[in-house]
């Protein structure tokens, strides 16, 4: 069944990276008198199908095979590589049979399995033979049909087959890349037309695609003469064939330096630069890229690219409506900023309040380039100011919490280098940084160890001017700032300051406050601060250590319940007898002395009732008399403390309280606490402070109802605690 090749056949030809665009706009009209030749020709169904949608393509083909009207894959591509073998002529039928083929085999393309057949039935090198024209005729004067048509569709084919790097090196060896760069010379041979700017641009996506990470490629053109060729077109004004040409340069400057020198001296970058002021989006990308290729690893060239005046474009397309363009313009800015020794001027051009707003885009690419921009420029002293006056401060605090490695670990690095300015330490605990930073979730150990250097940066910088702007402000300010102010500092002032910032100007107050505040995350921030106060005294005065070894152990039941040795006194408890000695009982107690000495009934009497003690917690204290230790068990600990405390036997209370501490948990702690209280316990009570401000997220649920009580035991706690050290360290000067 014959038919004359149809409108149909010729359709759109999909370029680099999906996107689609029209071959050629105009109908192809075949003379009636020329027929396609009898192997273009198929199935009036197959004829009219639209081409547009590669899947549903793929599915209609196959139904077509299994229907019989296809026989196979081989089918529908041999007939058109053999036209394009063997129609390679000026003839109207030749030309219009080449370009049908052509561009029904850009459809095939597209699909690996087309592909696949297309490769193995020779088409690379019959398109490649497509990339010149054909033979003049006699005398050169013959009518040349289609002018540049079946050549543009030969680039674009090999294009969609370079992309496999398996075609890549056999559409190279067949000879395509001199061909190529002489589609670039017929820009300068004749004047412009569509067809000639599109095949210009075919020519250079072409170019490109071989290109791409091939670095024998990137020289083979640049021996061909296609790098000058490629600048010139530059200056077309042609958007696409501007944008084909600037990508092509792109490619094979990447990680050569010899295409770099070479495009620098031909004269690229002026032009590259003036593409950057175009109102176009796509040439303001490509410029862009192809600018940040350049200046990669040169500074050289880094320095050409500024003397060609590209820096106040740059900083005007941070601008840009694109977040393609904004995100390259942000990435060559940080280019630059690595390499240039001025980085002040860039700031002094306006590059910091647009690469700030970026920080806000929704791009997180955006995000990390402007951050990687602004860390480079915050690596200069003259920049940290600005840059945090412009609102640097708290839009990379935010950044602290995006779930991108990348885009956190660029952040915690601008707030390193920010925080080397003593002038930015204020506002940024002002704006509650530091507590931010104590509340950082890492997404990398890089990240981790950036915000130690931070923090410790803050620290070394507490002392001096920073210190009284701070005290200044703890008592000028709003409440939520003071309280910010008097977290930041008892996790960063030296303790030689503490009394003054936490007595003389009121801080403790503003921390006990957060204790009682509605707001959970502040509970636990004054629990946090007044943690790090704590342990800061418990250095100065820790908490007593464990009693030494238990010594062999005496039974005082067996020597003095039964009076096997000469005693002096008898002590009754709950009805047991035990026996003791008045002089040995009162150099062990002030309380015994007291009893035994002074003007009490007790001091002649043999035989004295102990009230209000259990015999077991009586006979650990006897034991503890005479053998200096004893064992304390937790079920005699509390009593045997109390009893301690009641005659007095600090050492006693010691033993005791060391049992108790160890024994220290959420269901006992607010009664261990009272304990300490009654029982005049120091140890214990720093003990008990300590655990709950450890434990204070569960204390706080467990004991809500105790909390202003707990307020008052820590003021009074805190107050003692800060004034004795503040008398040491007068006392160790004084000594000096």
């Amino acid at each position: 069944m014959d038919s004359n090749c149809n409108q149909d056949d010729v359709n759109d030809l999909p370029e680099e990276n999906g996107r689609k665009r029209k071959l050629e706009d105009k109908t192809v009209h075949e003379p009636e008198s020329i027929n396609c030749r009898k192997t273009v020709l198929w199935h009036d169904e197959f004829q009219n199908f639209s081409y547009t949608d590669h899947k549903k393509f793929i599915s209609r083909v196959n139904r077509l095979m299994e229907m019989g009207f296809i026989k196979s894959l081989d089918g529908l591509v041999v007939p058109r590589i053999d036209i394009l073998n063997r129609s390679f002529s000026w003839e109207e039928s030749d030309r219009v049979a080449a370009k049908v083929a052509v561009y029904l085999l850009a459809r095939h393309a597209i699909e690996e399995q087309f592909a696949e057949v297309m490769v193995k039935h020779g088409a690379i090198p019959a398109l490649v033979k497509h990339l010149q024209a054909p033979p003049s005729g006699e005398g050169d004067q013959c009518e040349k049909h289609l002018e540049h048509q079946v050549e543009e569709g030969s680039a674009a084919i090999l294009t969609i087959l370079a992309k496999n790097p398996e075609y890549q090196q056999l559409i190279v060896d067949s000879g395509a890349i001199t061909h190529l760069v002489s589609l670039l010379k017929r820009h300068k041979a004749g004047p412009s037309s569509r067809s000639l700017n599109d095949v210009t641009e075919r020519a250079a996506e072409a170019i490109s695609q071989l290109a791409w990470e091939n670095s024998s490629v990137q020289i083979h053109v640049r021996m061909e003469g296609g790098i000058p060729l490629l600048v010139e077109l530059l200056d077309v004004d042609v958007i696409n064939v501007q944008g084909a040409a600037a990508r092509a340069l792109r490619i094979l400057a990447k990680k050569n330096n010899e295409n770099k020198d070479q495009i620098v001296e031909c004269g690229a970058l002026p032009t590259l630069v003036f593409m950057l002021k175009s109102k176009n989006d796509e040439i303001n990308y490509v410029a862009l890229s192809t600018l940040l290729i350049l200046v990669d690893s040169s500074k050289k060239l880094t320095k050409h690219v500024m003397n060609a005046g590209a820096l106040q474009p740059i900083i005007r397309l941070l601008g840009s409506s694109s977040m393609r363009v904004q995100k390259q313009a942000a990435s060559l800015l940080a280019e630059l900023a690595a390499a240039y020794s001025d980085r002040k001027a860039i700031v002094q051009r306006g590059a910091v309040r647009p690469l700030i707003g970026m920080l806000q885009s929704p791009n997180v690419k955006v995000r990390e380039m402007s951050t990687l921009a602004l860390r480079r420029l915050a690596q200069d002293k003259h920049n940290q100011a600005g840059i945090a006056h412009e609102g640097g401060l708290l839009a990379f605090l935010g950044l602290l919490d995006s779930e991108s490695g990348p885009l956190q670990a660029a952040a915690a690095s601008v707030l390193e280098c920010l925080m080397d300015n003593e002038d930015n330490l204020s506002e940024f605990i002002i704006m509650d940084g530091f507590r931010m930073l104590q509340h950082v979730k890492f997404t990398s150990q890089a990240v981790e160890s950036c915000v130690a250097r931070t923090l410790k940066s803050l620290k070394n910088k507490i002392h001096g001017r920073a210190l009284k702007d701070l005290v200044y402000l703890m008592q000028a300010s709003k409440k939520a700032i003071r309280e910010r102010i008097s977290f930041a500092l008892a996790h960063l002032s030296c303790p030689i300051d503490h009394q003054m910032i936490f007595l003389d100007k009121s801080g403790l107050e503003l921390l006990l406050g957060l204790l009682t505040s509605s707001c959970p995350q502040q509970q636990l921030d004054g629990g946090v601060a007044l943690l790090t106060l704590a342990k800061h005294a418990l250095c100065l005065s820790p908490v007593d250590a464990a009693p030494p070894a238990l010594p062999p152990q005496v039974n005082l039941r067996k020597q003095y319940k039964k009076k096997t040795m000469p005693s002096d006194v008898t002590f009754w408890v709950e009805g047991e007898q035990f026996y003791a000695h008045k002089f040995f009982l009162s150099a062990s107690s002030d309380a015994f002395r007291a009893m035994f000495d002074g003007n009490y009934r007790e001091k002649d009497a043999t035989n004295v009732e102990i009230p209000n003690i259990k015999r077991e917690v009586f006979a650990a204290m006897m034991r503890f008399t005479y053998t200096g230790s004893v064992d304390v068990t937790l079920d005699i600990a509390e009593d045997l403390l109390r009893a301690a405390d009641q005659y007095l036997m600090e050492e006693l209370k010691r033993f005791c309280q060391h049992a108790i501490e160890e024994s220290l948990s959420l269901e006992n702690i607010a009664a261990m606490l009272e304990l300490s209280e009654d029982a005049h316990a120091t140890s214990l009570k720093k003990s008990c402070i300590l655990f709950i401000l450890e434990h204070f997220d569960e204390f706080r649920q467990r004991y809500s109802h105790l909390i202003q009580g707990i307020v008052l035991v820590f003021r009074d706690y805190f107050s003692e605690e800060l004034t004795k050290w503040t008398s040491m360290q007068e006392a160790k000067h004084q000594s000096h």
